[in-house]
Order: structure tokens, then sequence, then C-alpha cells
């Protein structure tokens, strides 16, 4: 793991990364938002899965995430979308395929499934890798992301629900094996047999019983891809609501696909995670006590 940049800001440091990944078989990089109370003591995290184009770099750049992370003392994991190098394959005719479109699934087709195995990075190699080298606190972890990364964010922590302590996302793709840019992609990544699919699907998710303790979803309701049926929220609402899981899903006038909208909501997404991440740490602190 190697630091590429540092900067400071609202007292503590935003870090580069690069690193060599076994499990995407490349060089990976990613960003680390450190708040000024991981300089006496292990922090809780939040891990930030971006959308369809974007790197690591967008989100902490626009999001404004750090502000509300530093005064509530989390760090901030902004991981890649995707495997990236000159070995790495890619589609130069398709914005939604191969590099900046990795869809947080472990790819089993090839020629992508050599290193595009980014449900098993997001889920468990950068997580170790950072919390071993950082100072984090290991069982202290939450998610959250927009668009593709949205649906990272909920695939990610309903697969795993001991792994993440919260979720929430922006504009997610809620149920991709019934939008244009899962089945095309899917197809791509892990076949033709949609029943496949299901299994990077949180709609399909919770409708095969995967639960949590709550999810939060922010849809603009002037968002493009919303009114194009790319997100369908609305489905994944229903399957909520017929398996009961708890769903805060808010739908706003006049927001869009863009960080405008995402800027605008960041700090209540932060408080959501912190209260959840210091209720684990409390609780975590009772077990060590024997109650």
């Amino acid at each position: 793991m190697k630091c590429i940049e540092s900067i400071k800001e609202f007292d503590g440091y935003l870090s580069r990364y690069t690193h060599d990944s076994i499990v995407c078989d490349c060089e990976m990089t990613f960003s680390v938002f450190m708040p000024m109370q991981a300089k006496s003591h292990k922090v809780p995290s939040l891990y930030w899965l971006s959308g369809l184009t974007c790197n690591d770099d967008n989100a902490r750049v626009k999001a404004g995430a750090q502000r509300y992370a530093a005064e509530q003392g989390i760090a901030l994991i902004f991981p890649d979308t995707s495997p990236r190098g000159e070995l790495v394959e890619d589609r130069d005719d398709r914005y939604d395929l191969g590099q900046g479109a990795g869809f947080y699934v472990n790819a089993t087709q090839e020629p992508w499934k050599i290193n595009y195995q980014m449900f098993d990075y997001i889920s468990y190699e950068l997580p170790a890798l950072v919390e071993n080298i950082l100072a984090l606190i290991p069982d202290a972890k939450s998610i959250s992301g927009h668009s593709m990364g949205g649906h990272g964010a909920l695939i990610c922590a309903l697969k795993n629900p001991t792994n993440f302590r919260s979720v929430s996302a922006f504009a997610p793709i809620c149920n991709p094996v019934k939008s244009a840019w899962g089945k095309s992609c899917f197809s791509e990544y892990l076949g033709d047999d949609s029943q496949v699919w299901r299994q990077y699907d949180a709609t399909c998710l919770v409708e095969d019983g995967a639960k949590l303790t709550n999810i939060l979803i922010d849809q603009g309701l002037a968002d493009e891809f919303y009114n194009d049926k790319q997100l369908l929220p609305e489905n994944f609402e229903t399957a909520c609501e017929q398996e009961g899981q708890k769903l805060n899903l808010r739908l706003h006038e006049g927001y869009d696909h863009s960080y405008h909208f995402i800027s605008t909501f960041i700090g209540e997404h932060i408080t959501y995670h912190a209260n959840a991440l210091k209720n684990s740490i409390k609780n975590m602190d009772i077990m060590k006590l024997g109650f």
C-alpha cells in the first residue's frame, strides 16, 4: 500500500493510495479521509461506492462528505469503480461496461473474470487492507454509494449483513435484472442465466429473504435515469413492503442525478451512519465488559 497523495482538510487528511490487489489481479487506487480523531484512537469507517464512469476522485471532490465525517469522527473510504490498467479488459465503445463500470459483481465470464472481482474487493480485500494498516475499528464500518455505487452498497450489505452496520444510497440501480444497464452488463459479466443475476440485484435479494436493520435511499424526481426506468426504486420498495424489510425511501422534487443532489443530503446520510456506527461501538464495548 503506497501513499501517492496527502492533503490536509478539516484538521484531518485526505490521502490517496495504490496497492496490488490479489482478487482483481492488478494495481488498484483508492482514497481515504482520516479525521483528526484518528490521531488519538481508532475510528469507524464509511465506504462510498461511486457510479458509472467515476473513480475514487469524484466523490471526494464533489460530495462534500469530509466536513461531516470530520465532525462525526468517521473515516471515509473511496474505492475505485473497477480494475484498471493496460492489461485490464475494457470496451472503448461503451461507457457502461469495462473500466469505470465494474458493477460491483464477481464476473464469471471471459474475458472479465480475470480482473472484475469487485464484490470481493469491496467486501473483503480492501477492508482487510485498510483496517490492518490504518487506525480503523474492524467491526465498525458502513457503506453508501451513488447510482451503480448505490447498487453496489445495497448488494454488499444485503449479501453480508454482518459486514456493514448500516447502508444508504443515492439514486441506486435497485433492480438491474429489469433495467437496460443491468441486463446488458450482467449478461457480459455473469452469463446468460438470469437466475444467476439475482444474487447481485438488491430487489431480488430482498425477495429471496435477505434482511437488514434499515435502509436509507434518496431519489431525485428530476433524475433522467429514474425517468428512463434504469433505477426502479419502486420495485425495491414493493419487495421491502412484501418481505417486511424496513426502508426509508425519500423522493425529492426537482433534484437530478448529479452531485448537486448528493451534496445537498450527504450530511444527513453521514449522521445516519454515524449513529449506527456509534451504537455498534457501544455494543462492542459492552460485550468486552462481559455484560
